[in-house]
């Protein structure tokens, strides 16, 4: 009884600000073009590197969904340092992760997590570009893809009225004609364009709302599939620390490099997003592990799975995958040595207190919030257990 009681509080705690989260992620996921990000990062220098840190933070894709987006990058041109940069920054946080960071990590980490992510993205893209700047580029300049450029519903040059080009000598019947006629096409052409204008306004409202409710059914299906089986263990290794496991229980390991090294390892193996990885992060501070190897652990786990590298080794090369390992353990490390010297040194605290936080929003939108969470869950539970059994009858 004692381990549901600590579920429940925890799921409790942070289900509002997973639906919150949930919600902006799939809004931006739909309302940010996939051209633009084309456009903006297929530069091969370093400002396209730091831009592809900063587009790909507040992305929600997780680890699995991250894969394809950056292959459709580098194949759209971007270069390999900024895809790199990009396959590190988008999996390590995101909209909904530092949500749920909030609330069960502090505001603290909350902030200090896109910053470490951002960080790591870059130095990574730094590095595969010192290693890759050591060999020939393998795309030239004519595989950048072309600027697109704007259209306007206003008339251009050519469409300019040719009648007050050929007033010569006539009479001033004739001039008051060609005159009355140029007006008229000038008053045509500015209804034209305001009727043109104003429908591509409407049309334009019309697709934000469209895209704003794909973007709530994205997820709501999607988002949740990836991230419900990794959040509902997270939620429940919390809940087994809290009741079970005495504190500073894992302290043993040490906050230096030896612990630090140990959450590389346990995390490389796992398929995890950084929502779900959240939970997991609070239940290794309640058990004693010091605030440096878990953000090590959230920065390393979304970024380093096999499925990710299996990939970069194969589309990029081993010596992109060698700057790659290089820039998301090292900006870990680094990180994690900073996380614990202003933890020691201000006496931050990093897990807020539950409890005395549901002050912070109203109980009936706290339960409302987690019945719902609930509901979406068990919905993408039951679809992974039964879709498989309906494909396979299919097929036989």
């Amino acid at each position: 009884m004692l381990f549901f009681s600590h579920f429940y509080q925890l799921f409790l705690e942070s289900a509002p600000w997973l639906i919150f989260g949930l919600a902006l992620a799939g809004i931006m996921k739909t309302c940010l073009p996939m051209n633009w990000m084309h456009q903006q990062l297929g530069g091969h220098d370093i400002k396209t590197t730091l831009k592809a840190a900063f587009i790909g933070a507040p992305l929600p894709l997780c680890s699995c969904g991250v894969i394809p987006a950056a292959i459709g990058l580098r194949r759209a041109g971007a270069s390999k340092a900024a895809t790199s940069s990009f396959l590190v920054s988008t999996p390590e946080t995101g909209v909904d992760s530092i949500s749920v960071s909030y609330v069960m990590l502090g505001p603290f980490m909350a902030i200090i997590r896109p910053i470490a992510a951002i960080f790591s993205a870059i130095l990574a893209g730094l590095c595969v570009g010192s290693l890759e700047a050591r060999k020939k580029p393998s795309y030239s300049a004519q595989e950048t893809p072309a600027e697109h450029k704007p259209s306007c519903c206003a008339p251009s040059n050519s469409e300019t009225p040719k009648s007050t080009h050929h007033m010569t000598a006539s009479s001033p019947d004739d001039k008051k004609a060609s005159s009355s006629n140029s007006y008229c096409s000038t008053i045509k052409q500015e209804n034209t364009s305001a009727t043109c204008c104003n429908t591509k306004k409407t049309n334009q409202s019309n697709s934000l709302f469209q895209k704003m409710k794909a973007g709530l059914r994205f997820s709501a299906t999607n988002l949740v599939d990836d991230i419900s089986i990794w959040l509902m263990i997270g939620i429940g290794f919390a809940a087994f620390v809290q009741a079970y496991l005495p504190n500073n229980f894992l302290a043993q390991w040490g906050d230096g490099i030896l612990a630090m090294l140990i959450m590389v390892i346990i995390s490389v193996p796992m398929y995890i997003c950084a929502t779900a990885s959240t939970p997991i992060a609070a239940g290794l501070l309640l058990a004693g592990v010091s605030p440096g190897a878990v953000l090590v652990f959230m920065m390393a786990g979304p970024a380093t799975n096999i499925a990710t590298l299996g990939v970069i080794g194969k589309e990029m090369g081993r010596r992109t995958l060698l700057g790659y390992l290089i820039g998301v353990i090292g900006g870990a490390l680094i990180f994690g040595y900073l996380i614990n010297f202003l933890v020691a040194k201000f006496h931050i605290e990093i897990l807020p207190k539950m409890g005395p936080e549901h002050a912070l929003l109203p109980y009936w939108l706290t339960l409302s919030s987690a019945i719902l969470l609930a509901f979406l869950i068990g919905l993408s539970l039951v679809k992974k257990v039964h879709f498989p059994k309906t494909k396979l009858a299919n097929e036989h």
